[in-house]
């Protein structure tokens, strides 16, 4: 490992010194962070080594991680994102420029364009913003509002088609999340994006896809958006493009655009767009995926998965579905008690007691880190990185298996026990 090279041992006291440094980090996390962070909470691990999949705690643990930090599409520390980063390192390049065209930021829009559908690289225009998941969604915003002159932007399933009439004026911009990531993993199947699309290119209404979560090949295309042929106005991009940096980015129809007046407040902002290491990192990743074709792998070892844990819907009362795309992949969660605090249908399952997060901590346990999401909280996710093999998938899913065949034994013995207890 770097900085124990030429020093007999130096591997192993490099080990000793991390394991240590996590210990201290585990004493002081209670004291020194605030009780807010549920995150933190929910997976009680020191990390001090990652490298692909894999994660190792302080305590000497491993895991594997099918959260991949922040969705990284090549997971933790991989060598072409360590290269880039070195390089910008070794040059004595500034590491935080804001506004100003560098060869890293210039590297990076170039691999970007070769990504994106003709219909939108031949015409686009690339803002760069702050680097938090809301940074690049108020960007988006503020840009359809400028263009437009409208005011109001809405969800797509929110929307409702209409071309005028006292209070139903056209929308400033429509956000479309074509995964449901945020909402319960739930795909948006291609033909209604198809039909979206061509409802606003009617309307002159500006639709804006929200990528976050499902860009770089996550959900078996290069951006999810691809799979419906559709092409977009704006993509909002964020986590995966950073390649384990924080790096946001919105891309858009050149002719969508603020007035020329630099005084006027533009939809630009944070203090972070020009982080020249966040840049380096995310043109090797998009260009190793792109290279690599690691979207069809992800299409077909995504297959693979889906096909192995829809079954356990059948097997397990617990599981209510299984869905997904890709390497992204959600399991519902439900209790056969619809009365049980925490986990029935329309109850609060985002508690910390809900089954998605009991079934979290079954999966650590057995060394396997995954995620809840939903607006209710009552699913499990699954973002392992793109360079997962095979043989890893089946590790992870094996884990996910005998967690949940553990928390349905539970559910059962509840259910037993309550009806016994039922008046007769």
């Amino acid at each position: 490992m770097a900085g124990s090279q030429g020093t007999p041992g130096g591997g192993v006291l490099a080990r000793g010194r991390a394991v240590r440094e996590g210990e201290g980090a585990s004493r002081h996390r209670p004291a020194r962070e605030p009780a807010a962070r549920t995150y933190a909470r929910a997976l009680p691990v020191v990390p001090v080594r990652a490298r692909g999949l894999t994660i190792e705690g302080a305590d000497g643990r491993r895991y594997l991680d099918c959260a991949s930090g922040a969705g990284s599409a090549l997971g933790h520390n991989h060598p072409a994102v360590l290269e880039a980063i070195r390089r910008v390192l070794d040059s004595g390049a500034p590491l935080q420029v804001m506004n100003l065209t560098t060869p890293v930021e210039d590297a990076f829009v170039t691999e970007l364009l070769r990504t994106l559908p003709p219909g939108l690289a031949d015409h686009a225009r690339v803002r760069f913003c702050g680097p938090s998941g809301t940074d690049p969604l108020d960007t988006a915003a503020a840009l359809v509002r400028a263009a437009t002159g409208r005011d109001r932007t809405v969800a797509a399933h929110r929307w409702v088609p209409d071309d005028g009439g006292p209070g139903r004026a056209r929308p400033a911009g429509v956000f479309l999340e074509p995964a449901g990531s945020a909402a319960e993993m739930r795909p948006v199947p291609d033909t209604v994006v198809r039909r979206l699309r061509a409802l606003t290119a009617e309307r002159a209404v500006p639709l804006v896809v929200d990528e976050r979560e499902t860009g770089v090949g996550r959900t078996g295309a290069f951006w999810a958006v691809d799979h419906s042929g559709a092409v977009p106005d704006v993509l909002i991009l964020a986590k995966a493009i950073g390649g384990s940096l924080p790096l946001a980015a919105v891309v858009h129809r050149a002719d969508l655009h603020e007035p020329d007046d630099s005084s006027a407040p533009g939809p630009e902002g944070g203090g972070f767009r020009g982080n020249q290491l966040a840049l380096a990192a995310g043109a090797a990743t998009l260009a190793h995926v792109r290279e690599h074709r690691l979207a069809e792998h992800a299409a077909a070892l995504g297959a693979r998965a889906l096909a192995r844990l829809r079954p356990l819907a059948e097997r397990f009362t617990c599981v209510a579905d299984v869905r997904g795309r890709g390497l992204m992949t959600g399991v519902e969660l439900t209790t056969p008690d619809d009365d049980a605090p925490g986990t029935g249908p329309g109850s609060a399952r985002g508690t910390t007691g809900g089954l998605a997060c009991v079934v979290q901590r079954e999966c650590l346990r057995r060394g396997l880190i995954v995620n809840v999401t939903g607006p209710a909280a009552n699913v499990v996710r699954l973002l392992p990185p793109l360079t997962v093999t095979g043989e890893q998938m089946t590790a992870a899913l094996d884990r996910l298996a005998d967690a949940l065949e553990a928390v349905d034994r539970r559910c059962g013995d509840l259910a037993a026990i309550r009806g016994q207890r039922a008046p007769r």
